[in-house]
């Protein structure tokens, strides 16, 4: 009886300890959808860490905030918060959350709090891929498979950017004009990957980003997408930030 309470209270002990472990919630970027994490989720989970990817209606900000709040509550404890692209506007002002941890910003925007995902970029070049988006008559956007395949992942096979553009979420172009109310970075510790083959976002605004957020930077030569070029190394970096939050 007493071997069979200790192994209870073993099991119970370590169910805690396990509880500890932060869960990931991953914010994806325009132009992709949840899927675009398909290599690093894995990697993750090899780990023990329980990730979330956020299907993000990419129809303005609140709506992708909104539902990143939503997986955000449905945690049972600390999050570490990840965003890639417009991802970072989004984990910017979803990060506000209790449950939140810290963030990692991946090849993403860290706008200040009255900012815009737009006006972050401004005073540096217009990166290639910005230059060929495609609108529809509903005012989203979507890159075209040459685009996606010479600037948005030009590091990764031709077939592997085919998918990624079948999958690609359109988004609402009025969307990179709303403002972020409050910056979740200001007050929580930050990872960054800026990839410095960037043709999205121009890699010195990532560097600039980086600096002004106070992050922990890793720079990797990879295209906008180092998750799907380069998922280890990018796990490797959630993983950091998931060792500083225990």
């Amino acid at each position: 009886m007493l071997a069979a309470a200790a192994a209870f209270a073993a099991g119970t002990t370590h169910a805690a300890a396990a509880d500890t472990t932060p869960s990931v919630v991953i914010v994806h970027g325009a132009f992709a959808d949840g899927s675009d994490w398909s290599k690093v989720i894995p990697l993750l989970q090899a780990e023990g860490v329980k990730v979330t990817a956020v299907q993000n209606p990419l129809t303005s900000l609140a709506d992708d905030v909104a539902a990143t709040r939503r997986a955000i509550a449905a945690q049972p404890g600390k999050v570490v918060l990840v965003g890639h692209s417009w991802g970072g506007t989004v984990i910017t002002e979803a990060g506000q959350h209790g449950k939140v941890a810290s963030l990692v910003y991946v090849a993403a925007f860290a706008p200040d709090a009255g900012k815009s995902t737009a006006e972050t970029g401004e005073g540096y070049p217009a990166a290639p891929g910005s230059k060929r988006f495609v609108a529809d008559a509903d005012g989203f956007l979507s890159l075209p498979e040459a685009a996606m395949r010479e600037d948005f992942a030009q590091d990764v096979p031709a077939a592997q950017a085919a998918v990624m553009t079948a999958t690609q979420g359109p988004i609402q172009a009025k969307a990179f004009a709303d403002k972020v109310s409050h910056a979740a970075w200001t007050a929580k510790p930050s990872w960054f990957i800026v990839s410095s083959r960037d043709r999205m976002i121009d890699p010195g605004l990532l560097r600039a980003m980086a600096k002004k957020i106070k992050a922990t930077t890793t720079e990797l030569p990879a295209s906008h997408v180092p998750q799907q070029s380069r998922p280890a190394d990018v796990a490797r970096v959630i993983l950091a930030a998931v060792a500083a939050t225990r």
